[in-house]
């Protein structure tokens, strides 16, 4: 059960790792504001080897971290009935306005 989770953690951390790169490789400017990272780091990032991704990725601890600050954002972004059609915006202005 354990390697399986950790497992897991691997292969979501592979897969963020990707596609940060590729975010970053497309549009820089828009990757930072959506990854939340540092110019320095992002900059590092973009330029790691398909190898150093794998090393990094195979941790056991998760590389991201989910950018709601409080039960209330997560309630806003999935409890707001009025603004179903207008969904992802909501969710890019909450998530926007939290602070790192």
């Amino acid at each position: 059960m354990l390697n399986s989770a950790i497992g897991e953690i691997q292969e979501i951390n592979l897969s963020y790792l990707l596609l940060a790169q590729r975010l970053l490789k497309e549009d820089f400017a828009t990757a930072l504001f959506r990854l939340k990272l540092d110019e320095s780091l992002a900059s590092k990032l973009a330029s790691l080897t398909a190898k150093q991704l794998t090393r990094l990725a195979r941790s056991n601890q998760f590389l991201f971290r989910l950018n709601l600050e409080n039960p209330i954002q997560l309630e806003q972004l999935t409890n707001n009935k009025r603004a179903e059609n207008l969904g992802h915006i909501h969710t890019a202005l909450l998530m926007s306005s939290s602070v790192n």
